[in-house]
């Protein structure tokens, strides 16, 4: 008896339906994870009502202050420093006796240079007799000559005789120059262990004392620094990407830490050409002066620099937060044209301009009036209105 063959039926129609019902899960997988990014994406919208306001456009950076005028006093000889007067702080007028170089030593030099003219002023004055000798000498032999009383070698010697006596004379003249230039060296010297004030100011440095013994020989050893406190420099340092931005006498203000919210007012006096290179970041020194009548600036204080590129007061601003991608179309005297988002739909845009910017809004130049709604996407924190001022909030109109 023949047997009976197995139904392929069963097992395909299971396969089947194990199908469907994947494709199903998976599709219904999809569709809630695509709704819940819906929903997650409209609960970080928010609507913002653009709102008029001021806006101020910085850069800034970092800097150091430093007195704009200071000279460091040094010694233009060496020896032990006998006497310092003046003290950290003090504050000296311009030529006045700062320290004093023990001028034993360089006494001693302009007596020697003293002695060595007499010496050679005496030769001179004997030297003149003996010229003078030899000129009457010479002057005999003339004559004698002439009447033949004398030979023609006579005549000769004695003419050699006054030239050599005058030579010597012109050596000595020549020596004695040359001491005369030692002692008025050796006077300097002398005058140089006096050290004297080269400018009015405060000696904000000194790290020489008494008894210490300097040597000029390779270089000039400072006593103190002196500075002008009265004008103060800041250094600061501009990366290349804003300095390009700056000009001179343009309007910047810093802060200090500690000065309590106190701005320092001021104009940029000189942007350098060499940058500094820190860890391979290029930084420009850019030099800004400022008035320090009242002494609350000091040399090393940190600030806080704002190189202000612009202002505008009680104009029409949206959050640089609602700002989409940059438009292809521009218009330099209208601004930069960006994409905003309308409330409506994720299809409604529009093209705007915008002029200053801050960290936080943006100047509206054309696009948008006061009144009109955009919207924007919440901030790290969760929270969609973070960073946006109070009177720009809608958040009954949260998406």
């Amino acid at each position: 008896m023949a047997q009976k063959k197995p139904s392929i039926r069963k097992p395909v129609k299971v396969v089947v339906m194990l199908a469907v019902l994947c494709a199903l899960s998976f599709g219904g997988y999809r569709y809630w994870q695509q709704r819940s990014a819906r929903e997650e994406a409209a609960a970080r919208m928010t609507v913002v009502t653009i709102a008029r306001g001021d806006i101020e456009e910085v850069v800034t950076a970092q800097g150091k202050l430093e007195p704009k005028e200071f000279v460091d006093v040094g010694v233009q000889v060496s020896g032990q420093i006998e006497k310092i007067n003046v003290e950290l702080g003090d504050v000296v007028k311009k030529d006045a006796l700062i320290a004093e170089i023990d001028p034993k030593l360089y006494e001693a030099k302009v007596e020697a240079d003293e002695a060595r003219i007499k010496t050679l002023q005496a030769q001179i004055a004997q030297q003149d007799a003996q010229v003078t000798l030899v000129s009457l000498q010479f002057d005999r032999t003339k004559k004698l000559v002439e009447t033949k009383a004398v030979s023609q070698d006579a005549y000769e010697s004695a003419e050699a005789a006054m030239i050599i006596a005058k030579a010597q004379r012109d050596a000595l003249d020549a020596q004695l120059q040359e001491a005369q230039s030692a002692l008025d060296g050796d006077k300097a010297n002398l005058g140089y262990t006096k050290i004297y004030a080269p400018m009015e100011g405060t000696v904000v440095i000194a790290d020489t004392k008494e008894g210490q013994t300097l040597n000029a020989t390779q270089s000039a050893p400072r006593v103190v620094q002196l500075a002008n406190l009265d004008i103060m420099t800041v250094r600061a340092q501009v990366a290349e990407a804003d300095v390009m931005r700056l000009k001179e006498g343009g309007e910047v203000y810093f802060t200090t830490l500690g000065a309590q919210g106190r701005k320092w007012q001021a104009k940029v006096r000189q942007i350098l050409p060499t940058p500094d290179v820190v860890n391979e970041v290029v930084l420009y020194n850019v030099l800004v002066d400022v008035e320090n009548k009242d002494r609350q600036l000091m040399s090393g204080m940190s600030t806080q620099m704002f190189f202000v590129m612009g202002r505008a007061a009680n104009v029409p601003l949206v959050p640089i937060a609602a700002l989409g991608k940059r438009a292809p179309r521009e218009d330099s005297d209208a601004g930069v044209a960006y994409r905003v988002r309308l409330p409506g739909g994720k299809d409604a845009e529009k093209i705007i301009h915008v002029g200053l910017m801050d960290r936080s809004m943006a100047e509206v130049k054309e696009g948008l009036s006061e009144g009109d709604k955009v919207t924007m996407e919440a901030t790290a924190g969760g929270d969609p209105a973070a960073g946006v001022p109070r009177r720009m909030r809608n958040m009954s109109g949260r998406l």
